[in-house]
Order: structure tokens, then sequence, then C-alpha cells
């Protein structure tokens, strides 16, 4: 394999094909994407992480070229996190790394409780995991995710994408030069429908056990991005999730996209974090 091949698969899952891609050498690290990002959303972040990592991506149940049995049917985080650890069952035998962006920081840490030893280390960006947060905040942050998706379901993307990026804290002004462009196309309209139809209800439905990620082996690395607002919910799950470890909270550079803003700095931090494990 070289650094600059793509190798690209499926493996099958339970009611599902999915589809996954694999870049570069050396270490095993899996990225769990945020929102409606599928294999290709961290394109420029797999390119500065494969001369040290062997990087996987893939299309999460539901998005681009993963075939659901039942496209009418949505999934849990815990089926994600099955369906993670079936990928990377398939690709290694060793323990891996991962990279969990929002939704997929939440498939992270369900992966880290129903398959022990699966993921050494999670860096946990920005989980969107309500279940984290104290009663009364939780509630509160529920009825914005509920609201959003009556907003989509009534006027469409257009009214809905600004109403996400200021729920989640997400700002476009601040990027690295020279990224490839990731216009709202045919896909994307598709992914998102996806995304805010059924993986909000999983979100809303979550049924993440709190208490057992003290007790898994995988270390977990609360991660915020650098210019994501302090008072949006994202941010404070990640706080919260590191008080229930009982351990600090890592900042990363850009926002709650920092991987896709800033994949060069992003890259060098990652690299730093994955380099301290044990």
């Amino acid at each position: 394999m070289t650094n600059d091949t793509t190798h690209t698969g499926t493996v099958h899952a339970p009611g599902v094909t999915l589809h996954y891609q694999v870049r570069g050498r050396g270490p095993t690290l899996l990225i769990g994407q945020s929102g409606e990002g599928d294999a290709d959303r961290t394109i420029d972040l797999v390119a500065r992480l494969a001369d040290t990592h062997t990087v996987i991506t893939y299309d999460r149940r539901g998005l681009s070229r993963s075939r659901l049995d039942n496209p009418a049917r949505g999934a849990t985080p815990a089926e994600h996190a099955d369906d993670a650890a079936l990928l990377l069952a398939t690709v290694t035998f060793e323990p891996a790394a991962m990279l969990g962006c929002s939704l997929g920081a939440v498939i992270g840490l369900h992966l880290a409780v129903r398959h022990p030893g699966r993921i050494h280390t999670l860096i946990a960006h920005e989980p969107v995991a309500p279940r984290l947060l104290p009663a009364a905040e939780r509630v509160r942050h529920e009825q914005e995710l509920t609201d959003l998706r009556r907003l989509y379901t009534r006027s469409g993307l257009a009214a809905a994408l600004p109403e996400i990026a200021r729920v989640l804290g997400i700002s476009g002004r601040d990027a690295e030069p020279g990224l490839t462009p990731q216009p709202i196309n045919d896909l994307r309209r598709t992914n998102f429908d996806y995304f805010i139809r059924h993986d909000f209800t999983a979100v809303l439905e979550d049924t993440l056990d709190v208490t057992a990620l003290a007790a898994t082996p995988t270390r977990i690395v609360p991660a915020v991005g650098r210019t994501t607002p302090k008072g949006v919910f994202d941010r404070r799950c990640a706080y919260a999730l590191a008080d229930a470890l009982g351990t600090g909270v890592v900042e990363l550079p850009g926002g709650h996209n920092g991987n896709t803003s800033h994949p060069s700095a992003y890259a060098a931090s990652l690299r730093d974090l994955l380099a301290t494990q044990p």
C-alpha cells in the first residue's frame, strides 16, 4: 500500500453493505465523520495523515454508497458502533485509534463500551450526546434538535442549515487555504435528509450508559474546537464527558468542523495526541 493510493472495499453488516476506504501506512486510525459526512468528507485531513497512519473512512449506513436493505429505516448509535467494530475487524487485527467528530464521537463512545479493546484511543470531538448533560440542560438541547428536525421537515434544507450551524456553533468564516471544494450537491442533500430524519432521532433516543464509559479500557480524550462558541451544547457535551471521566478537555484547531476547515493543523494535533497513547 502506498501513501497516495486509496483502497476501497465493502463489508456486509446486518441490514447494510458498508462502503469504506483505506489510505496510508502505519498505525490504524478510524475516522467517524460528523453529520452527513461520508468517507470523502475528510479528504484533506486524510491526505495529511497518510504518511504516518493507515486511515480508514467509511460511509455511515444510510449515506452515499453504503446500501441499506431498507432505506426507510434508521439506525441507533449502538448499531452504528457495531458497524464500526465490524469494519475495523475487517481491516486490522490490532486495536485501532479513532477520531470521532460530533455524531462520530457518539458512535465512538458506544464502540468503546460495546466492543472493549477494539479501539485503544478515542478522540471524542464535541460529541452530540445530550445524555451527557444535567437533566434540565439535556431537555433544553434535545428540544433544540427536535425543533431543527421540524424546521427541516416544514421548510427544507436551506432553512435548516443556518439553524443547525447556530445550534452546533459552526462557522465557515475561518479556514486554511487550498481546501478541496465540497459544495452542497445532490448527494450531500440526500445525505442531509437521512441524517436529519434518522440520525437526529437516534441522538434523541440514545441509550448511552455514561457510567460505563469510566470502566472501558479505551483511552477517551474529550476535545473541542478552539473557536467553537462556549455556550453551544456540543462543546458543553465534551466538558460533561470530561467531568464524567475525571479528565481534561483538549482544544483542537478550528471549530466544530475543524477536521475539515483546518486539516493541516488538525493533523498535527492528532499526531501529537496519538503519540502519547500508552
